[in-house]
């Protein structure tokens, strides 16, 4: 599969069970990942947010394929405007800085400047525009960044302060838990 022939793909709506096919291509044809990075800048905001959806499972079900793009990967967070792949790229910076992560991917972290990518992800939480579950799975990578970035950790407690004063559920739950455990 091509980019051309991707883009097909997911120019129709598309559920998990096509998602998770086609990430089973990809992965199998170890497909260029810059390529389907490409793909989530697409001017179609649907194409973009199926692509960012196909980006975190190609990504997360082998980093270890994928990782000498993390840094290409990342380059690009500033450029993502629509709320779908916004939402997916704060996933996955949530998922690749998490304690949890495989030993491989935080050597990998360990590398990398992370700055500007912290600077997007609080310009996200700070955006009244940006959607809910954008802003949680921000704070949540956040939280992980806290100890590389010691500013981090005053910064992040005021934002889910300010968001908890009039946010949703979502915000609620995970802000009470994350400044619990700050």
């Amino acid at each position: 599969m091509d980019k051309a022939e991707l883009i097909k793909q997911i120019t129709a709506s598309i559920g998990k069970v096509k998602v998770l096919g086609l990430t089973k291509i990809l992965n199998e044809q170890q497909f260029d990942l810059r390529d389907l990075i490409a793909v989530t800048f697409h001017h179609d905001k649907d194409v973009a947010f199926r692509a960012t959806w196909l980006l975190e499972n190609v990504f997360l079900q082998k980093p270890e394929t994928y990782l000498p793009q993390l840094e290409y990967l990342l380059s690009g967070i500033n450029k993502v405007k629509h709320p779908g792949p916004q939402r997916h790229y704060a996933k996955i910076v949530m998922h690749i800085t998490n304690a949890d992560a495989p030993q491989i991917i935080k050597d990998k972290v360990a590398t990398l400047d992370f700055e500007p990518v912290v600077e997007q992800l609080f310009d996200w939480m700070i955006d009244p525009k940006v959607k809910i579950a954008v802003k949680v799975f921000a704070a949540e990578a956040l939280f992980n960044l806290r100890r590389r970035y010691d500013w981090i950790q005053d910064e992040l407690k005021n934002q889910l302060r300010f968001l908890m004063r009039n946010g949703s559920a979502a915000i609620q739950v995970r802000g009470k838990k994350l400044l619990k455990e700050l």
